[in-house]
C-alpha cells in the first residue's frame, strides 16, 4: 500500500514512513493511492469475530506487509487488552432502531484511545526497527491529548508535546494530561483557541528546518494511522447489526471531521452506510457547509462539548480530495485561499456528492442539556455533551425506519459531570482508578498563541533528553 498527499506535491510513501511523517511536506494529509476492497462475503466471515480480530483483518491492507502479520496481531491484542469491556466497544439499543456504540471503555474514557493505543505501539516498533527518535507535537480539543500521552508515556524514543487552549477544556481532561509524571510528557497551555494549537503544530511541520531537526512525528488525526485505526468500530457495529446484508447509518458528533471521516473510509472499502451524518454543536462550520456548500470560518465560540469547538476541520481536505476526483493541484489551491481568507465555495456538481452521504445537524447548549435529559429519561442512560449532539443528529436526519442508526458515543459522561449535573441533576462519577485526578499534582507550561516561543520551548527540552 502506498500513500499520496491530498496536495499532490509530496512523495508517495509506504505506510511506515506515513506514520512517522503525520502531515505530508506540501502541507497535505496522506491517504492511500487506492481503497482496499472488502468482499461481503469477507465482511461476513467477521461476523461473531472478537474486536481485536476484526481490527486486524481491517487494518492488515492499509499496513500491506510493512509489519510482519504476527507482529501487527500483537500489537493490535495489547492495544485493546487495557479496554474495561470485554466487547471493547459493546453497542447498546435505545429504541427500535437507534443504537449506541460506546468508545469510551478505554484508558482515558474517550474514543481516541481506540487509534492511539494502536498509534503508540506503531511508534515503538518502527522507531526500534530504525533505531530512531521522534518529537511528536500534537493539538488538543481535550480527548485527544489524554489518549496520546498515555499511549506514548514512558516510551524512551518519542518526546511528547501536547498543546491545549488554555481554559477551554474540562478540569477532567486537563488533568488527565497534567498529572501524568513521566519525564518525557510536556504540556502546553497556549493562550487562544484549538484552531490556534491546531495551527501551530502545522506550522511547526511547515517549517522544514525545525521539522528535520526535531523528527517531528503528529499523534493529531493528520496522521493517517489515526483513521485506519477508527474504521474498525464502524465495520464492527455494523456487522453486529446485519451488515453486510443490511445498510446501516451512523450518527457522529465531530468538530475535526477525523471520526466521521473513518466511516466515509468504512463506505470506501465496502461497508453498506446509508448515510453519514454530521452532529455539530455552536461552532457549526460543517453543517453551515452542508446547507450552503461554503466553508465560512468564525470566530470559536466555547460550549458545553468543548472537543468540538473548532472552526477549522483539518479532516475534511481529505474528503475534498476524494469530491474532486483526487486532483491535487485543485486541492493545494482551494486549501491556500480557506487559509488566506477563512472563506471557501465548493462547485455544485462536488456539493451534490457529498450530500449523496452526508447530512447534518447543529444543537446548540441549550439542545445539548434537553438532549442529554430526554435520553436519561427514555432509557436511563447517561451521555456525555459530544454524545447528546450526535444523538440530536441522528432523530433529525434518520433515514428510512428500516435502516438502523448508530450513534458514536464518544466519551465517558464522567469527563464532563458539570453539563450533565446541569441537565440531570445527576453527577456521574470518575472510575475508582481515576477517583483522585483532580487532587493529583500537575505539571504544565503556560505559552503565548507564537510561534517562535513554542518552537524554542520544544527545542529546548527535546534536544535536553
Amino acid at each position: 500500500m502506498r500513500y499520496v498527499s491530498t496536495r499532490g506535491a509530496a512523495p508517495v510513501l509506504e505506510f511506515e514512513d506515513v506514520v512517522l511523517a503525520g502531515l505530508a511536506r506540501d502541507g497535505g494529509l496522506y491517504v492511500p493511492e487506492e481503497w482496499p476492497q472488502f468482499s461481503a462475503d469477507q465482511l461476513r466471515a467477521m461476523r461473531g469475530l472478537p474486536y481485536a480480530d476484526i481490527a486486524f483483518q481491517i487494518m492488515q491492507p492499509f499496513v500491506d506487509g510493512a509489519i510482519d502479520g504476527a507482529a501487527l496481531k500483537t500489537l493490535i491484542d495489547e492495544s485493546y487488552d487495557s479496554f474495561s469491556h470485554d466487547a471493547v466497544a459493546p453497542l447498546r439499543q435505545l429504541d427500535d432502531n437507534l443504537f449506541l456504540v460506546e468508545l469510551f471503555h478505554g484508558p482515558t474514557l474517550a474514543f481516541k484511545d481506540f487509534a492511539l493505543q494502536v498509534l503508540g505501539r506503531l511508534f515503538d516498533y518502527i522507531l526500534a526497527r530504525r533505531g530512531e527518535r521522534i518529537t511528536i507535537v500534537g493539538a488538543t480539543s481535550g480527548d485527544t491529548g489524554s489518549a496520546a500521552i498515555e499511549a506514548c508515556r514512558g516510551r524512551e524514543a518519542i518526546e511528547v508535546f501536547i498543546l491545549h487552549p488554555k481554559g477551554r477544556v474540562s478540569d477532567i481532561q486537563r488533568c488527565q494530561m497534567t498529572t501524568v509524571s513521566e519525564e518525557n510528557i510536556h504540556n502546553i497551555a497556549i493562550d487562544g483557541t484549538f484552531d490556534d494549537c491546531q495551527d501551530l503544530v502545522k506550522e511547526m511541520f511547515n517549517d522544514e528546518e525545525f521539522r528535520s531537526q526535531q523528527n517531528l512525528s503528529a499523534v493529531n488525526s493528520i496522521n493517517w494511522a489515526r483513521i485506519m485505526a477508527q474504521v474498525v468500530y464502524y465495520v464492527s457495529s455494523g456487522l453486529s447489526l446485519g451488515a453486510p446484508d443490511r445498510s446501516i447509518a451512523y450518527a457522529v458528533p465531530t468538530g475535526n471531521f477525523g471520526d466521521i471521516f473513518a466511516g466515509y473510509v468504512a463506505s470506501r472499502i465496502g461497508l453498506p452506510i446509508e448515510r453519514l451524518i454530521i452532529g455539530t454543536n455552536t461552532n457549526d462550520i460543517l453543517t453551515r457547509f452542508m446547507e450552503t456548500g461554503t466553508m465560512d470560518a468564525k470566530e470559536v465560540v466555547p460550549s458545553l462539548s468543548p472537543a468540538m469547538d473548532i472552526q477549522v476541520s483539518s479532516n475534511f481536505e481529505r474528503l475534498l480530495f476524494d469530491l474532486y476526483g483526487r486532483n491535487g493541484r485543485v486541492i493545494s489551491q482551494a486549501m491556500t485561499a480557506f487559509r488566506e481568507s477563512g472563506t471557501m465555495t465548493v462547485t455544485g456538481d462536488v456539493l451534490d456528492k457529498a450530500r449523496e452521504l452526508f447530512f447534518a445537524a447543529r444543537l446548540d447548549d441549550a439542545g445539548i442539556k434537553a438532549q442529554i435529559a430526554a435520553t436519561y429519561e427514555n432509557s436511563g442512560m447517561i451521555v456525555d455533551p459530544h454524545t447528546a449532539t450526535g444523538l440530536y443528529a441522528a432523530t433529525v436526519c434518520s433515514p428510512d425506519p428500516s435502516v438502523p442508526v448508530v450513534a458514536l458515543s464518544t466519551a465517558h459522561p464522567a469527563k464532563f459531570p458539570d453539563a450533565v449535573e446541569a441537565a440531570i441533576g445527576v453527577r456521574p462519577s470518575l472510575p475508582t482508578n481515576l477517583a483522585d485526578l483532580l487532587e493529583r499534582p500537575e505539571r504544565l507550561d503556560t505559552l503565548p498563541n507564537d510561534l517562535a516561543t513554542v518552537q524554542t520551548f520544544v527545542s529546548d527540552r527535546a534536544n535536553n533528553t
